[in-house]
């Protein structure tokens, strides 16, 4: 029983004898990898995220099975899920991830990066259920991504406020969504799909129930750990010769930028508890803004590049709510092991979304 990635829990545990086993089998059924790999510049291994039906079925299977044993909560509230949105596969991580929430609570989810449209058919939705309460969990990575534009489309304030350098920048990603969280199939796929990236002005849409919000980013739950430290095992052969690469999509400012990674290393330090890695490194990409962007590029290359030497091994996994981002593009040609799967979807993001949901009306 190990006390740091499974917190005592030893159905959890990866640390165990027979964890790669137990761990092999849970990846399957929820959509992980498989072993299908290809070949990129000298070794380089992505293990494809692929999706067959049986996988699919798996992941149903799980999501029906944990919301089976799980009572109905008061049909009355309801839940609004904002996030990014993106491709087919993206989106449907997140479906895998909010499915065994649906049989507890009325649920839907709202697409676009704070896009009023969406919140507000999905609050539409639920008040034509009878819900008289509604919590909004806004799954974003930092919990200061659109907050003062959600809370200006629920009506929570009256005026929408000067945007500093962190929402402007997070508003430059309506046109530059196949690099954001989404990062699939290119803008305008993403921005046609469900996604729905385009720009659209903030409007209040006056709810006639009442409505709460979530203000923490996924980064700052410990839950996010344990997603860390699967991934992380699920693709470690030997960690003696194994260096891990943890990459994030990064804010323009230097200052915030030191706090995500800071909150990055928090989150990832249970990594350890697999075995001695050479060096476990998170990284910025600074996506949309193109100076610290090519600074953040080739650090993370040499990183890789030196790191893969002499019979050594990168593993990459993305700092993301789903998908790979743009990383695959910036790792072109360099070898590193990859399954290209973000924290959807995994069972503690289903936690952590009905947690920040009740907490919406405990505050």
């Amino acid at each position: 029983m190990c006390s740091r990635c499974c917190r005592g829990n030893w159905r959890t545990c990866v640390c165990g004898p027979t964890a790669r086993t137990a761990q092999t089998t849970t990846l399957f059924l929820t959509g992980g990898p498989l072993n299908n790999t290809r070949q990129t510049g000298k070794e380089c291994i992505m293990i494809s995220h692929v999706r067959t039906p049986l996988v699919l079925m798996g992941m149903l299977l799980w999501a029906s099975t944990a919301a089976a044993n799980q009572p109905r909560q008061d049909p009355r509230i309801g839940i609004v899920v904002m996030a990014h949105g993106g491709d087919a596969d993206w989106n449907r991580d997140v479906e895998a991830t909010v499915q065994p929430l649906r049989d507890k609570y009325p649920l839907e989810i709202a697409y676009g990066m704070a896009r009023t449209s969406t919140i507000r058919a999905a609050v539409e939705r639920l008040q034509n259920q009878g819900v008289q309460r509604i919590a909004v969990v806004r799954m974003f990575i930092s919990g200061d991504s659109f907050l003062p534009e959600t809370e200006y489309i629920l009506g929570l304030r009256d005026h929408l406020p000067q945007l500093d350098s962190h929402s402007q920048s997070h508003s430059s990603h309506q046109s530059h969504a196949s690099d954001h969280d989404a990062g699939h199939a290119g803008h305008h796929s993403a921005e046609h799909g469900a996604g729905g990236h385009a720009m659209e002005p903030p409007q209040p849409i006056r709810p006639k129930v009442q409505v709460a919000i979530s203000r923490q980013g996924v980064s700052e739950s410990p839950l996010i750990e344990q997603i860390l430290v699967e991934r992380v095992a699920a693709l470690s052969r030997d960690p003696a010769r194994e260096s891990v690469l943890i990459l994030a999509h990064g804010p323009e400012s230097d200052a915030e930028n030191h706090r995500w990674l800071e909150m990055m290393r928090q989150r990832s330090a249970g990594i350890s508890a697999i075995g001695s890695f050479r060096e476990v490194r998170c990284e910025m990409l600074r996506e949309d803004w193109p100076q610290k962007r090519a600074l953040a590029e080739q650090r993370i290359r040499e990183f890789v590049e030196r790191h893969s030497r002499d019979g050594g091994r990168v593993i990459v996994v993305p700092f993301r709510v789903a998908g790979f981002g743009p990383y695959q593009k910036v790792l072109q040609g360099l070898s590193y092991i990859a399954d290209g799967r973000g924290f959807c979807p995994h069972p503690n993001m289903t936690t952590w979304i009905e947690q920040s949901a009740r907490k919406c009306f405990q505050e």
